[in-house]
């Protein structure tokens, strides 16, 4: 739990209230009795109070000390739509604002916008998309953001040392390409989102303790292959820089030369990230999740995430295949954010 230090640190210093969006779930549940016995949070669970009562007897969890909130029967209801019709200006009508919040994703986003919890936790059921719209919609890019992404942080033991890594964008973003006016002037490159990718990874790399030295990752090294991705990675370096001069990122890499310093003396010796990368920039979604499930599965690494980025709250994705123990570290990880 080494990598759990400061996010404990953090729960113990100022109590967090977490809202889960599927409060039925038994996997749920279960990281809510355990929870709630660590005395690690507050924990709201959405859905009907006597669905969720019957739930946890039938799995022998203890959530008596959880709020469970029903957004059908929540007194505040009304409350809650005229605030969401306000956020969405004119995007949503009233009736169709009352309508969404029916549903315990947009239900339970709009409670940490509310106020009344900190930070939300779903997916066990739910996609990532209807997860993710919904703190689009409410929560909304935090300043200076343009753009929702996300990363894993992966952690294994190795010689008896810890060894931990940051990977991005690997559930997000699928690919990058201009956005444009409807005049069709370009407002945001390409490069410039996968820039800003990379910064807000490596600012969650530095959350976790990792001194990140980031490289964005090709099929090339340095120009030694053509291609549309190529010049996306290379061009991410450059836009990156101007975001964050101080931040320690090269590129377009080969993997080997980002990791091994044997291939990094032959094909960028002058890197200062070449051979020694720990936070990793894919230029395209299926690379990224392609390459932490190869860590996780192949490496031993433990793969925690997607940790979303951007947003003005800490909401975060589960894996609908997540088991009990997975729910209960990123709703540390979640709640340690806030």
């Amino acid at each position: 739990m080494g990598m759990f230090d400061k996010l404990l640190a953090n729960l113990k210093a100022s109590k967090k209230t977490i809202v889960f969006t599927e409060g039925t779930d038994a996997r749920i549940l279960s990281a809510a009795d355990r929870l709630l016995k660590e005395d690690l949070m507050g924990v709201v669970l959405c859905g009907n109070a006597d669905e969720v009562a019957a739930a946890a007897k039938a799995g022998g969890f203890d959530v008596a000390k959880a709020t469970v909130l029903d957004p059908l029967t929540y007194p505040e209801m009304d409350a809650l739509v005229a605030q969401m019709v306000e956020l969405r200006k004119g995007k949503m009508s009233e009736e169709e604002c009352r309508t969404a919040l029916q549903k315990s994703n947009y239900f339970g986003t709009m409670l940490v916008k509310a106020g009344k919890a900190d930070a939300l936790l779903g997916g066990a059921t739910y996609s990532t998309a209807d997860t993710v719209r919904p703190a689009l919609q409410i929560i909304k890019t935090k300043k200076g953001s343009n753009l929702v992404s996300s990363s894993f942080i992966l952690f294994r033991e190795k010689d008896g040392a810890e060894e931990k890594i940051a990977m991005g964008d690997c559930a997000i973003n699928i690919s990058y390409s201009d956005r444009v006016d409807k005049d069709g002037n370009v407002t945001l490159t390409a490069a410039q989102q996968l820039a800003e990718v990379a910064v807000e990874t490596a600012r969650t790399a530095a959350f976790f303790g990792i001194d990140p030295k980031v490289a964005v990752l090709s099929f090339s090294t340095y120009g030694s292959g053509k291609g549309a991705t190529v010049q996306l990675s290379h061009d991410a370096v450059i836009e990156a820089r101007k975001i964050d001069p101080e931040l320690t990122i090269d590129g377009e890499f080969q993997f080997d030369a980002a990791v091994s310093a044997e291939v990094a003396k032959t094909k960028c010796p002058d890197s200062k990230v070449a051979g020694q990368a720990n936070t990793f920039i894919f230029p395209l979604i299926e690379a990224g999740n392609i390459g932490y499930k190869i860590a996780q599965r192949l490496g031993g690494f433990e793969a925690y995430g997607p940790i979303l980025q951007g947003l003005n709250a800490p909401i975060n994705d589960l894996s609908r295949g997540c088991n009990a123990d997975e729910v209960y570290k990123m709703a540390i990880i979640t709640a340690g954010m806030a």
